[in-house]
């Protein structure tokens, strides 16, 4: 579900045209309808009714400071992954008891920082990584609630490099370890062990592999009331799927009815992380195009959006939906076996391969659906291009929530050194 529907023959963010945003702030832009944000937040939240559930946005999906505040503010806790993540979600105001910290390479600093802080927890990777937190615990003198992060070795069916919960990933600690490690906690004087952590992968779009997942760990959970530990917490991690084009994703309400009845029996409050869920079909990418290339044996879509605004098709072959800003009347049949290409010297530089697209005219603008999440958190400044702003709309009025960068941007910080 999102609010970006033509009216009057032109695509409109909720009540803001695409092309007046285009006109007056420039292209390529990511456009945000807050609305979307919000909605796809309250779906998840009501779905969840009953059960003593937080909400943990993954910031590393959408990492908007606008988008966060909104999201803060309707009581969403956050799910970071960095140290910087972690100053930005103080920075929108998030309580640091509703923040838990993830990531697999937890440097003593940033363990130092969110620690100070007082988050929630960390959701702990490896043995070393309890041994680092716990050290770092000690000098500041107090006792850190931590989870251990198991791996419950279910595939789910998504792109492979998206997949984190079987054994094959460098993601979480393996059920026989974590319940060795839970066990010998003594060895920790500075940790609480409150919670077990698992997440499985992103764009999942199925109930199965949660419902799976949830089993094994509700066994786990109870061999460890066996051996006398009880904890308060388990945290599901995110991954629900959106639609990208033709997927048919679970509903926010058939995801908790799957998975409900299973969370009600193991008696621990919930956490749920996620991030695309809420941000992807929340924002999109205009840009404008350049040229149209008519080749041999293909044509080409030339934009000014590149590879470097928009990595998933690149990484991923990710398929994003490409929609005409302005509807018009056909010019001609549509060419089948059109890339939309930007300007990076790279081969892998394309916005999409082979799709049907009317012969777009240098000027006119096109919309890359679906580019709320891993959109610009990934973006980068390669070929030495600034990276582009971000447009937060809400009803008939938008602002530029991070401006479009300078070329004095991309030189901050370095030094011409006569050496």
């Amino acid at each position: 579900m999102h609010r970006f529907k033509y009216k009057k023959g032109g695509l409109h963010c909720e009540g803001v045209g695409l092309e007046r945003i285009a006109q007056k702030v420039g292209t390529p832009f990511y456009c945000y309808s807050l609305e979307s944000v919000r909605e796809h937040y309250r779906r998840l939240r009501d779905a969840f009714k009953g059960i003593d559930c937080q909400i943990c946005y993954s910031v590393k999906s959408n990492s908007n400071l606008t988008l966060m505040r909104q999201l803060v503010r309707m009581g969403a806790g956050l799910d970071i992954v960095s140290g910087g993540e972690l100053y930005k979600g103080l920075k929108v105001g998030a309580s640091p008891e509703t923040i838990v910290y993830s990531s697999v390479g937890k440097t003593e600093a940033e363990i130092r920082a969110a620690s100070s802080a007082g988050i929630l927890m960390f959701n702990v990777e490896s043995e070393e990584e309890l041994e680092a937190i716990n050290r770092v615990a000690c000098h500041l003198g107090k006792v850190q609630p931590v989870a251990l992060r198991v791996n419950p070795d279910v595939k789910a069916s998504t792109h492979h490099y998206i997949t984190t919960g079987t054994k094959e990933n460098k993601f979480g600690i393996s059920m026989d370890d974590a319940f060795r490690m839970f066990v010998e906690s003594y060895r920790y004087p500075f940790l609480k062990f409150i919670g077990v952590h698992t997440h499985i992968g992103s764009q999942i779009t199925e109930a199965r592999p949660f419902v799976q997942t949830i089993r094994k760990i509700s066994e786990f959970v109870t061999r460890l009331r066996r051996a006398g530990m009880f904890l308060e917490y388990f945290n599901i991690g995110g991954g629900l799927g959106i639609v990208y084009s033709k997927e048919k994703p679970q509903t926010a309400h058939a995801f908790a009815a799957a998975v409900r009845p299973l969370l009600q029996k193991m008696k621990l409050k919930v956490i749920l992380e996620p991030g695309r869920f809420i941000s992807g079909n929340s924002g999109i990418l205009v840009t404008e195009v350049l040229y149209w290339k008519e080749a041999r044996h293909k044509t080409f879509c030339i934009v000014d959006a590149g590879m470097n605004d928009l990595a998933r098709p690149s990484i991923y072959g990710a398929h994003h939906e490409i929609l005409p800003v302005r509807q018009r009347g056909s010019s001609g049949p549509a060419a089948t076996h059109v890339d939309v290409v930007g300007p990076i010297c790279e081969s892998g530089d394309f916005l999409a391969k082979d799709r049907k697209l009317v012969r777009m005219r240098s000027g006119e603008f096109l919309a890359v659906m679906s580019c709320g999440a891993y959109g610009f958190t990934m973006a980068s400044n390669y070929n030495s291009r600034p990276r582009i702003p971000e447009v937060v709309v809400r009803g008939q009025r938008f602002w530029v929530a991070r401006r479009r960068e300078t070329p004095e941007d991309l030189i901050r910080g370095e030094e011409i050194l006569d050496v």
